[in-house]
């Protein structure tokens, strides 16, 4: 079974169907990096310092409406229902204020928010909440673009939210660091990867679905600034994405796996030996690692990887999932334990059925 990789996010022939004046739905699911994207080389593009490399699942979903109120004052955003406040509420008015000053438009927007996985845990919420804002709010404001188009833009909500466009295993450009501004806006998007013939699984261990005591963005910036071990792994993560893309090329799941735990886990080296240290790592996590390794042991492929939070995605064959998926909650009995295959890319739902 190939892995799917549709690009599912707007056509130009679909809007007159997907949305009506004014308003828009989408729904887009977050992506597990298997090359990590940690650093950024400019805050205000949100360009990263290195390329990455992802899986979009095919649960968690982010379903985001936007209705435009020309009587409105203000942006409204509400997240499963409570209206949005502080640095939240700030980050999708700018966003929509990105995408007013693209259509040339001033009116305000009414922005509900339905997303069924923990926010701020580590768990790539904020890959698929920008990316089915970008997708409905483009739509919404009137503006034609294409899916590499809308990478782009998600990228200015959240950097991880580019990879959420699109479906299976995708690839985030971090573009050229020596280009001009405008250049490297252009050459900073997400795409597809190729992937042979094969049916991966990522194991998800939540073993803490609260807010991170620090947040990615804080987490990064001191990293690149204080940890002497930030260029080295940067400079390792190069050589681990061509690797990674040439085992996804041939379905060799055991290299992959290989990469991605070395990739992972050397990320959060980084973060440890930054000044101060940044541990997102709990006890738990350490159980749920020596799980994946026992399970290597005893001739399963696993392989485990993290974002920033304490949280293990273990990735392996779809055959051995419910095995893995048995030892990690043997490993860690509070967990929530869910299991994940490659999932389609962002979309616009139809407002009429609606």
């Amino acid at each position: 079974m190939r892995v799917d990789q549709r690009t599912a996010p707007v056509r130009n022939h679909e809007r007159s169907t997907a949305a009506t004046a004014g308003r828009a739905a989408a729904v887009a699911h977050p992506n597990i990096a298997l090359i990590k994207y940690w650093g950024k080389r400019d805050e205000h593009l949100v360009l990263p310092r290195t390329d990455s490399l992802s899986m979009t699942l095919d649960l968690f979903p982010t379903t985001t409406r936007v209705v435009l109120d020309p009587a409105a004052e203000q942006d409204t955003v509400t997240l499963n229902g409570l209206p949005l406040t502080g640095e939240a509420q700030r980050r999708v008015a700018a966003f929509l204020d990105l995408v007013r000053r693209r259509a040339g438009s001033s009116r305000r927007a009414v922005v509900h928010t339905e997303n069924t996985v923990p926010t701020g845990a580590g768990l790539a919420s904020s890959a698929s909440g920008f990316a089915a804002l970008a997708v409905a709010a483009a739509a919404a404001y009137g503006l034609g673009l294409d899916a590499t188009a809308l990478s782009r833009l998600a990228r200015r909500g959240s950097g991880s939210a580019a990879r959420s466009l699109f479906g299976g295993f995708v690839q985030w450009h971090a573009g050229p660091s020596s280009a001009p501004p405008t250049e490297a806006d252009l050459a900073s998007y997400a795409e597809p990867v190729p992937v042979a013939a094969f049916e991966p699984a990522l194991v998800i261990a939540v073993v803490n679905a609260g807010p991170k005591a620090v947040s990615s963005r804080a987490a990064m910036r001191r990293t690149v600034d204080t940890s002497p071990l930030y260029q080295p792994w940067a400079r390792s993560s190069e050589r681990d994405l061509a690797e990674m893309r040439a085992a996804l090329r041939r379905g060799d799941l055991d290299a992959a796996g290989e990469i991605a735990e070395r990739n992972a886990l050397g990320m959060h080296a980084t973060m440890l030996a930054a000044r101060p240290a940044v541990r997102y790592l709990a006890p738990a996590t350490l159980t749920v690692l020596d799980a994946v390794i026992g399970l290597r042991q005893e001739g399963v492929p696993a392989y485990a990887t993290m974002d920033a939070g304490p949280n293990v995605k273990v990735l392996c064959h779809r055959t051995d999932a419910g095995r893995v998926a048995d030892a990690v909650r043997g490993a860690a009995p509070d967990a929530a334990v869910h299991t994940a295959g490659p999932g389609t890319g962002a979309r616009l739902l139809d407002e009429a059925r609606r």
